[in-house]
């Protein structure tokens, strides 16, 4: 929780934006993992927030590795981008869209991406288009 809240930091999610990338809980539940986080103690998260957090540090990870400043990982995130799976609005947006599949979709793209399974658009496409980065 400590590694997720210092990663909504670095990219500027305010409270509301928080809660909806961890599923929406109650103020009061949130506020209660984060003092317990930052006082280092004891407390349960079920699956979903759990999925949630790793899709997080997963996503973080990829722009880590394809971005040499992570500030340029932040702006590519708020940047908008032509890729369908982002159509046209700023993968930020599918991250904070509060489902846990607009996160999963974030993470599998910069995982494609990683492994160059990404395919770029066709010749045809190439100059309209701007997916990457």
């Amino acid at each position: 929780m400590r590694t997720f809240l210092a990663i909504a930091d670095l990219w500027g999610l305010h409270d509301m934006q928080r809660r909806l990338v961890l599923g929406y809980p109650s103020q009061s539940t949130y506020h209660g993992w984060c003092k317990c986080a930052r006082e280092h103690g004891a407390f349960t998260l079920d699956v979903d927030v759990l999925m949630r957090i790793s899709a997080v540090l997963g996503i973080h990870q990829a722009l880590a590795v394809l971005f040499d400043d992570e500030h340029d990982g932040v702006a590519w995130l708020r940047r908008q981008n032509d890729a369908p799976a982002f159509g046209g609005h700023p993968p930020l947006n599918l991250i904070i869209s509060g489902t846990q599949d607009g996160l999963m979709t974030v993470r599998r793209f910069l995982d494609a991406v990683q492994g160059e399974l990404y395919m770029l658009p066709s010749a045809t496409h190439a100059n309209q288009m701007q997916y990457w980065p």
